[in-house]
């Protein structure tokens, strides 16, 4: 090993790091024992007599594995290591103690400016949000009256903004785009209860130095770590050069023990945002936990046959149909043991996604997508109005998942808080319209569509409008042709419903009539115009709600996956976001419908760093996007 002012330290499986110097010579004499748990180690780190390792890392060698595995922990330099001589065994790395209040995060001052000029006159450029409508028929006749006239309400954000990550690691990836991306501050609380000792958290490690290393210069991160107890390892630190490592080493000084405390860790993280002294335009949560909450949901004098989720998430990160959601929780649960209840409750209350990482292969992916769509959000604060334009009509329900919607008193108006959305993203909402007979007019003003939003670059409010929403009006109709549009998002929303209906038929113990729910819901899919038409999406519902089915075969697979599973589907097709599903990074998987170019191309880049390690080219597959799957004839 080359020497220098610096020492390269070697992470167990047992999650304890040690000095690498220190430690080699006793693994040389043949002692794969912990110094501090006694744990026996399966892994052990080796130093090439005719090769020295890279500056900052060790090698290790896995009993069973081949080298340079992917699965290797990060290592980096840290200064000298403290020995107890006395006691002559290595003392684990020191946490310096965490100050009362979190104001300490690294100022936005003198950061490069990240807007560029736009010109004013080209509206185009200033034109974020398409917006369009699509009336279910485009005529009907005019003595006709409909209680429930369906009108879909589409928007779709502008492709302006691309992953920008600093990514001299990368150098090699080309960038989708070269315009701005608004910056984040981003906090990961982090799960190191006794039950993520060994492979889990050395996954972790590696998925969190894959964030690191893809994070911008103008990003921020800051590390919650908590078990029984949370702790703030990492500040509200910029990705310069200097911060990654300092993330990194952070990262790095995990170590697995205690119970599973996630009110106290998402607590710790609500502070670190409420706390900091400067914001970037964008703020995000990420939670990631194998197990259940040992305290605060299903501890000494907590209701457990009607467990209060909303207990976990901190008061500041609770949305509001006034105010939307502030601070987003996207919640990722682990492996079989992890509570997807309680994790699901925490997303849905705080306007965040649930993922369900099944295997371990697929950590990393699950991270890299959900940061995909962080580093391109070119939306902030979207509230969607609509407007009947006819005294005579009257709004029905606002059909719009998991978004905060309201319509007025008199039923003229109604509101829907979207918040943010990442560049591509696609949002689809049914209005209901009462829509009376017609004594002479040819032609029906229905509605108009209103998008307001800001700008997360320029912090600007803009305005959009549709066109009015019309339908003709003959006195003889011919056969009414529904809008395949139209009826593709009934299905969706009918899906969703019957995912909804049959996980709490399965909660009451009823797993068959959970099935049964399912597959009345594919069969009444199944006689729709979109499904005779072999749409897309149609085939996508088909897939998911069989594949439901199948993970409802049992108590004990219902348990294990099935309910993280349903829970995941829900989240995203109620939020309309790509979420982690299983093992989801199957080629031949058929639910990535809500992915965006951006988090394709980071799970791109993940893949492509997975794939180098031989061990895992046999666990991870790509992830294609819907639309690069092929199309059914």
């Amino acid at each position: 090993m080359k020497q220098g002012g610096g020492h390269a330290i070697f992470t167990a499986e047992c999650s304890h790091s040690f000095h690498f110097h220190c430690i080699a010579s006793n693994v040389k004499h043949g002692n794969q024992i912990c110094p501090v748990c006694r744990a026996k180690w399966k892994e052990i780190p080796m130093q090439s007599p005719s090769l020295d390792p890279p500056l900052g890392r060790v090698a290790v060698n896995p009993v069973g594995w081949p080298q340079n595995d992917a699965l290797m922990t990060v290592v980096r330099r840290l200064p000298p290591p403290r020995r107890d001589l006395s006691r002559r065994h290595v003392v684990p790395l020191f946490q310096a103690p965490e100050p009362g209040i979190f104001n300490d995060d690294e100022s936005l001052d003198h950061l490069p400016v990240v807007a560029e000029s736009t010109n004013a006159s080209d509206n185009s450029s200033l034109r974020t949000i398409e917006i369009k409508t699509y009336p279910e028929v485009l005529e009907a006749p005019r003595s006709s009256s409909y209680d429930n006239f369906t009108i879909l309400v589409h928007l779709k954000a502008a492709a302006t903004v691309a992953n920008q990550s600093s990514s001299r690691n990368h150098a090699s990836w080309p960038q989708l785009h070269q315009n701005p991306r608004a910056p984040v501050d981003l906090v990961t609380v982090l799960d190191i209860s006794g039950s993520m000792a060994g492979t889990k958290l050395a996954l972790l490690k590696r998925a969190m130095g894959f964030v690191i290393q893809n994070l911008g210069s103008n990003d921020r991160l800051s590390v919650i770590a908590f078990s029984s107890t949370a702790r703030r390892l990492f500040p509200l630190r910029r990705m310069s050069d200097v911060g990654r490592q300092q993330a990194l080493h952070a990262v790095n000084s995990l170590v697995a023990n205690g119970g599973t405390n996630i009110a106290e860790g998402l607590k710790k993280g609500a502070k670190v945002m409420e706390d900091r002294r400067e914001k970037n335009p964008v703020a995000s949560i990420i939670l990631f936990s194998d197990g259940q909450d040992t305290y605060t949901v299903t501890g000494a004098g907590a209701n457990k046959s009607q467990p209060n989720y909303q207990l976990l998430v901190p008061l500041s990160m609770h949305g509001s149909d006034n105010t939307g959601f502030q601070i987003p929780v996207h919640a990722f649960g682990f492996g079989a043991d992890h509570d997807a209840s309680s994790m699901h409750s925490i997303s849905e209350i705080s306007g965040g996604t649930f993922s369900f990482i099944e295997t371990e292969a697929i950590l990393q992916d699950a991270f890299a997508q959900c940061i995909g769509g962080l580093l391109s959000v070119v939306v902030q604060e979207m509230q969607v109005g609509v407007e009947c334009m006819n005294p005579s009509l009257c709004l029905g329900l606002l059909k719009a998942g998991s978004y905060p919607s309201r319509v007025a008193a008199d039923g003229k108006t109604g509101v829907i808080e979207v918040g943010d959305l990442y560049a591509d993203e696609e949002r689809d909402f049914l209005v209901s319209v009462k829509v009376p007979a017609e004594s002479s007019e040819c032609e029906t003003s229905l509605l108009k569509v209103k998008c307001v939003y800001r700008d997360p670059l320029t912090k600007e409010m803009t305005t959009l409008e549709s066109d009015d929403v019309r339908i003709r009006r003959p006195e003889v109709a011919g056969q009414e042709v529904v809008s395949i549009e139209v009826d593709r998002q009934r299905n969706r929303f009918q899906a969703a419903e019957a995912m909804a209906e049959a996980r709490m038929t399965a909660e009451l113990g009823d797993l068959p009539g959970a099935v049964s729910i399912l597959e009345n819901c594919r069969r009444v899919l199944s006689e729709t115009v979109s499904a005779k038409s072999h749409d897309r999406l149609c085939i996508v519902l088909d897939a998911e709600l069989k594949e439901m089915q199948e993970r409802m075969a049992s108590r004990h697979v219902y348990e294990a996956s099935g309910r993280a599973y349903i829970l995941s589907g829900l989240s995203s097709h109620s939020w309309q976001r790509a979420t982690a599903r299983g093992d989801s990074t199957d080629g031949s998987s058929l639910v990535q419908a809500y992915q965006t170019p951006s988090m394709v191309e980071m799970l791109t880049r993940s893949q492509a760093m997975l794939l180098g390690s031989p061990s895992t080219q046999r666990l991870v597959q790509p992830v294609w996007s819907l639309g690069s799957q092929p199309k059914p004839r």
